[in-house]
């Protein structure tokens, strides 16, 4: 019997085929989904800020950040049998939310969290196989563990895979 677990904002879920993993309202933050094809373990975690530093009491929320939440996440996935290797990813989120009444942009944390989750990635090694990113709205991603496919679910937008 599988089970679909949600994760929440500065959450991560590590899990095995056949469950499935959701995280809901990815605006800003961003969804950072890995998996390994060999064993069909995969994790979801909802970065919420670029980097850990920004925060003096940042070890105690390490999920977070995504320098501190997805290394974390890779560990929790390598002690339940994955392979670092063989561990790709798939992202969504970053979006743009927020326009002055001018109609220009705030300094995107979106844009930001996109950038430090791509060098957390890069620094681990795991390659980033695709990524539904930026624009100015929300997203929900559900995470199938069996294929490794990952839908994108957008108010007014439809669905899409990546």
């Amino acid at each position: 019997m599988s089970e679909q677990y949600v994760v929440g904002i500065s959450d991560r879920k590590v899990a095995i085929a056949p469950d499935s993993i959701v995280t809901y309202a990815l605006g800003s933050c961003v969804g950072v989904a890995l998996y390994d094809v060999k064993t069909r373990i995969g994790g979801l975690a909802h970065i919420m800020l670029p980097d850990s530093k920004m925060l003096p009491y940042a070890e105690q929320g390490r999920m977070k950040f995504a320098d501190t939440g997805i290394e974390d996440m890779v560990d929790e996935m390598i002690s339940r049998g994955a392979d670092r290797g063989g561990l790709k990813a798939k992202i969504a989120g970053g979006a743009d939310m927020f326009k002055i009444s001018d109609g220009s942009r705030l300094a995107s944390i979106g844009c930001r969290n996109v950038a430090s989750v791509k060098s957390a990635l890069s620094r681990l090694g795991i390659q980033l196989v695709a990524e539904d990113v930026g624009r100015d709205y929300g997203r929900t991603l559900y995470f199938d563990l069996t294929t490794g496919g990952v839908k994108i679910q957008s108010l007014g937008k439809g669905t899409k895979e990546i």
